[in-house]
């Protein structure tokens, strides 16, 4: 089973600096990241940073994910936040064994990783921070809005480590990362094309309804409105 939050229990590690303190026995430096992989051709301790970020983007978004689909109204928008998430949560599967077959440990968290979960986690904050303060269609376009943004960054991010699989030598870990990049690179395709295209349908369906028809609707009115959305 995948680890979606990292903690000294599960063996994770991280590097220390003068804003984080790390105990000593979870401690791990960029002369020991950088020995993990000493005949790749790159950077080495920085790759190790880098896939820990990209791993922490995967696991934000699992989180993201099953928040929405528990909150949204819509059918079909459930579905799809459903069907995302288990492509994603098997995404962090697929990072987590890149991470072993590079010698690393996928529950090392880099200070990268810990930019990105900060800068997630305000992302899924913000898609419910508001609730009973906006109307329900707001709401869901605040929830699809922090599915596309995560997304936009999930799709750079395999199209980087596409790019950056062919800079690698022949072996195991090129090879690895080449059929990672073959099972997921389609899904972000996916995945960042619904978001963006569904985003597009939502913003046509309410420019295109009478204003008189959405001021003042009672919340079961504005919750079947929402329910019908794409029938």
């Amino acid at each position: 089973m995948p680890v979606l939050t990292p903690t000294k229990a599960t063996g994770a590690t991280a590097s220390p600096n003068q804003m984080t303190y790390v105990d000593p026995s979870c401690q791990v430096t960029a002369d020991a990241l950088a020995a993990q992989m000493p005949d790749i051709g790159l950077n080495a301790a920085f790759l190790a940073d880098l896939m820990s970020a990209m791993l922490t983007h995967e696991r934000c978004g699992t989180h993201l994910y099953r928040s929405v689909a528990g909150r949204s109204n819509n059918p079909m928008l459930k579905a799809k936040y459903e069907e995302f998430g288990e492509e994603t949560l098997r995404h962090v599967e697929i990072l987590e064994g890149l991470i072993n077959t590079m010698g690393g440990n996928p529950n090392y968290v880099s200070p990268m990783a810990r930019v990105v979960e900060a800068t997630d986690s305000k992302l899924l904050e913000a898609s419910f921070m508001l609730a009973g303060g906006v109307d329900l269609m707001t709401a869901e376009t605040a929830m699809l809005d922090a599915v596309f943004i995560a997304e936009s960054v999930d799709h750079a991010n395999w199209q980087m480590l596409a790019q950056l699989t062919t800079s690698l030598p022949d072996g195991e870990i090129r090879t690895a990362f080449q059929q990672a990049v073959d099972e997921v690179e389609a899904q972000e395709d996916e995945h960042l094309g619904w978001a963006r295209d569904t985003k597009s349908r939502i913003v046509q369906l309410q420019a295109q309804s009478s204003l008189a028809t959405t001021i003042g609707l009672k919340a079961e009115e504005m919750l079947a409105r929402v329910r019908d959305w794409f029938s």
